[in-house]
């Protein structure tokens, strides 16, 4: 028998020089990374399942979703924030997942920046659309006659 031990997957060591640790400050950013993970995941379960329990609970429940129920909802500057909020730490907390995946698993350099590089643009403008979406919706449309809801002035 051997005493030769095989180095872990990904080690740090001689053997696998295609994954390489940075000590310097990259690793105060991963340290600060991994705590957003954790503290968004633990604040993100509170907002889905609050999103989740007054969308499908309160109420008719899910036959009450349409058009004058999120256009109410998003009449009352809470319901907005919560809905950014939701947003906001659903998108950032996914694109770091994404971002650890990439960094894991794409072995070149050249590749690891093009991936972060879309995933960072598609982050961005989904952000800024989904952010302008809930601030500047107008749930009472000028010119429309069918369908509005009932807080609509009657034109």
């Amino acid at each position: 028998m051997s005493t030769d031990s095989i180095a872990a997957p990904r080690s740090n060591s001689a053997q696998s020089p295609k994954y390489k640790r940075n000590k310097g400050s990259n690793s105060s950013f991963e340290m600060v990374a991994w705590l957003f993970m954790r503290l968004s995941g633990v604040i993100l379960i509170v907002l889905i399942f609050g999103h989740l329990f007054v969308n499908l609970m309160v109420g008719d429940g899910i036959h009450a979703i349409d058009f004058g129920f999120v256009a109410g909802k998003w009449a009352d500057p809470f319901w907005q924030i919560w809905d950014l909020a939701m947003l906001w730490l659903a998108l950032l907390h996914g694109t770091n997942g994404v971002r650890t995946i990439i960094n894991d698993y794409a072995e070149r350099d050249g590749t690891r920046m093009a991936l972060k590089t879309i995933l960072y643009i598609a982050t961005t403008v989904i952000i800024v659309l989904g952010t302008l979406v809930i601030f500047t919706f107008d749930p009472c449309p000028p010119g429309a006659v069918i369908d509005l809801p009932s807080f609509c002035p009657v034109p």
